[in-house]
């Protein structure tokens, strides 16, 4: 054989796993996205859902991971992007503001929320066990908790009365959430302070207000942003020895006082179970909206001994999870 053939012959052979991968079809692609900071628990919890429905990240589909820092400006134009690059599947969980957005963007696109509210008073689905179009998901309730979050607090600092409210302004959902607080307020005896905040550095900047309002106790509104700064919260609430509530439990496990919440990591797990059924080709009008019923109420001790609080035995009784 000559020198010119056999290179030619290499040359050929070397090039053909190229094309074989050139001719494979290429993975769906999801739009994951979030309102939050980068949460590696609710990624993972997702990605969980995924692989109960037979999709592995980076196997057999890609997902784009899109967290906005609490930026929800940015929503119309992300969304208009994805319906530009004819994605697979849109998953929106723990944000009306993101479900709103998305529906705004496709009628085509699947699209799995998770939403706080009632998603047909919010206009996504036309009713929970058949919601027409192109969406569905689940709606995992924070309104409804408010007052007994609230609740536990006051049983868990009796003595404080006047308690700090923190809303992130930017978020209609956020606003929404304290909507009970005033009057469940006035039945208990306590003193409403709200306080805003936006963006983190807005968070650092509303404790200062917090201290010389003389603040004994702090609520954390229900909010996507928020829920993913928790470290922040939890480390400025221990510096200024303020007893605070918080809206997840994954605040608690990060070294906060109490959390009250309906469960956040079982519901990123369902979005990503619905959006691996609707890759297979499931119809989201097929897909009944899902109800969360699972809440839970967890109590830190250590971060209680830290700031001289003494837990009523009743109330260590009552949680779903006391962390030692």
């Amino acid at each position: 054989m000559r020198r010119r053939d056999f290179i030619t012959l290499v040359g050929g052979a070397a090039a053909w796993p190229l094309a074989a991968r050139a001719q494979q079809p290429a993975m769906p692609v999801v739009g994951f996205v979030n309102a939050g900071s980068p949460d590696a628990p609710l990624a993972a919890a997702f990605r969980k859902g995924l692989n109960e429905a037979g999709y592995v990240e980076g196997q057999n589909v890609t997902v784009e991971y899109h967290w906005l820092e609490g930026q929800f400006d940015r929503l119309p134009a992300l969304m208009a992007d994805l319906v530009r690059r004819r994605i697979a599947v849109m998953a929106t969980p723990a944000g009306n503001a993101a479900a709103l957005a998305a529906k705004a963007a496709t009628t085509t696109i699947p699209i799995v929320f998770g939403v706080s509210e009632d998603p047909v008073k919010l206009g996504l689905v036309a009713s929970l066990a058949r919601p027409g179009g192109n969406l569905t998901g689940i709606n995992f309730f924070t309104g409804e908790i408010t007052a007994k979050r609230l609740a536990l607090l006051h049983e868990l600092v009796p003595k404080a009365v006047r308690i700090a409210v923190l809303v992130n302004p930017a978020n209609i959902a956020s606003t929404e959430s304290i909507r009970d607080i005033p009057e469940a307020a006035r039945a208990m005896g306590l003193q409403i302070q709200v306080h805003n905040a936006s963006t983190r550095n807005e968070i650092e900047a509303a404790f200062g207000p917090l201290v010389r309002d003389r603040a004994e106790a702090l609520y954390v509104a229900g909010d996507v942003f928020f829920a993913s700064r928790r470290v922040q919260f939890v480390r400025l609430a221990a510096h200024h020895r303020i007893p605070a509530s918080y809206p997840n439990r994954e605040a608690v496990e990060a070294g906060g006082l109490m959390g009250y919440d309906t469960d956040r990591a079982g519901m990123f797990r369902q979005v990503g179970v619905y959006t691996g059924q609707l890759l297979k080709g499931a119809k989201p009008a097929d897909l009944p909206v899902l109800q969360t019923t699972k809440f839970e109420f967890v109590i830190n001790l250590p971060t209680a001994r830290a700031i001289g609080l003494d837990v009523p035995p009743t109330l260590l009784a009552r949680a779903d999870e006391v962390i030692e």
